[in-house]
């Protein structure tokens, strides 16, 4: 491993068409909960994957679904069919909320196209009763998941990716604040920031760029650095940024038109700036728009909380954990950690300990994590992972209470 080098992450901000489209689609996560909650429906019986596609004053949510009964309704000829309604609700909610009320792109006037179906019976099968009888449930789909985590900041992510997070965040905070000329700032965005490494370790931050949406067609790149470098030096206060630090703000100049209207976006095209900003494997597959039978979404979940756990258990510097499933089969097929020659154990160690530890299984997650609430909105933007664990169940994977279990398991 090399001890001195340069590292760039990305991150995108809440109103970047790909993040629109990954907010409906989470937000229809959320809907089917609450609606389950509402209506007395198990909640474990919940199934959605959920597609949006957003472009000018246009969104489309497409994908399958098992619903609770108050979200459908009878067509003419008396049948079962979804009822858009709240759908579309939910969708213009989202939009309002993100902060689009441009001529392109409205919370009031985009037409909104609900397309969502039954979920496949072929895979309802597979889901609902594990082949392998060792659980409740069989997992949604075949693949390979990864968890990670570092000692880079207190969050235990890595640097570049949680300091693009950072600046994005602080920036959307100050516009819907309506902070002096923050307030002019537009709801799409992108950062990302370049981090030299000494001696493996961050040391600080060589190159910054921020394209910002505005709303004011006389702004330039000049004016747009007036207005956000305080808050980028905010988000950036505890790694020093170097003297040589290379600015690129808004280097093409004016940028008016953005969000749908100025590119179309589809959930789940952001998932590196969704995981750990490249510095880490990712499986391939999207998290937004899918309930937590979904391994791609659960299992990456677990995979991370088990990774922070063992980081911060002492076990190692770093770890990188992979899980792999087949369809309809409950227990992964392999567990694999790597912890990059930093281990304090040895990596067959942490593969037992695990093991004792959790049931893998997508009930076992669902359960260990309580996944099967509305919790999952506030993850479509600015990362599912690094964020504290809310009141609410919200990111219960960021939680350290598999610390002592782990020593334990691997003590004995």
């Amino acid at each position: 491993m090399r001890s001195s080098y340069l590292f760039t992450s990305e991150s995108v901000a809440e109103g970047h068409p790909d993040k629109v489209c990954d907010r409906i689609s989470d937000e229809i996560v959320d809907l089917v909960y609450r609606e389950a909650a509402k209506t007395k429906v198990d909640p474990w019986s919940v199934r959605i994957a959920c597609e949006t596609l957003a472009t000018t004053n246009r969104v489309v949510i497409a994908g399958e679904v098992r619903l609770p009964a108050s979200l459908m309704k009878k067509d003419k000829d008396g049948r079962d069919v979804i009822n858009p309604s709240k759908f579309k609700s939910a969708a213009r909610k989202a939009i309002r909320d993100i902060g689009y009320e441009q001529d392109g792109f409205h919370w009031k006037t985009a037409k909104i196209d609900v397309l969502l179906h039954s979920q496949s019976a072929d895979i309802a099968q597979g889901v609902d009763s594990a082949a392998d009888q060792q659980g409740d449930e069989g997992a949604g789909d075949q693949g390979i998941m990864f968890g990670y985590a570092c000692k880079e900041t207190a969050e235990l992510m890595p640097a570049p990716l949680y300091y693009s997070h950072r600046i994005l965040q602080l920036l959307a905070a100050a516009r819907k604040k309506g902070e002096g000329d923050a307030a002019r700032l537009g709801p799409d965005a992108k950062s990302q920031v370049t981090v030299r490494y000494v001696d493996g370790k961050p040391a600080d931050v060589a190159s910054i760029v921020l394209s910002t949406q505005h709303l004011d067609e006389d702004w330039d790149s000049a004016k747009v650095r007036q207005v956000v470098e305080p808050y980028i030096r905010e988000a950036l206060s505890d790694i020093k940024i170097a003297d040589d630090c290379v600015w690129y703000i808004n280097p093409t100049g004016k940028f008016v038109i953005g969000g749908p209207d100025g590119d179309a976006g589809l959930t789940g095209r952001k998932i590196i700036v969704d995981t750990y900003g490249g510095a880490a494997p990712h499986g391939g597959g999207a998290f937004s728009g899918k309930d937590t039978t979904k391994v791609d979404r659960s299992a990456a979940y677990v995979a991370r909380y088990l990774a922070k756990n063992v980081v911060a258990a002492g076990l190692s510097e770093r770890c990188t954990i992979q899980l792999s499933y087949a369809i309809g089969v409950a227990q992964p097929l392999s567990v694999y950690v790597d912890l990059h020659g930093t281990g304090a154990v040895t990596e067959d160690q942490v593969e037992a300990a695990i093991r004792k530890v959790i049931d893998l299984s997508p009930s076992g997650i669902r359960r260990h994590l309580d996944l099967n609430k509305p919790i999952y909105a506030k993850t479509s933007a600015y990362g599912h992972f690094g964020r504290k664990a809310g009141r609410d169940g919200s990111f219960s994977w960021e939680r350290l209470d598999l610390v002592k279990p782990l020593k334990d398991a691997i003590r004995n």
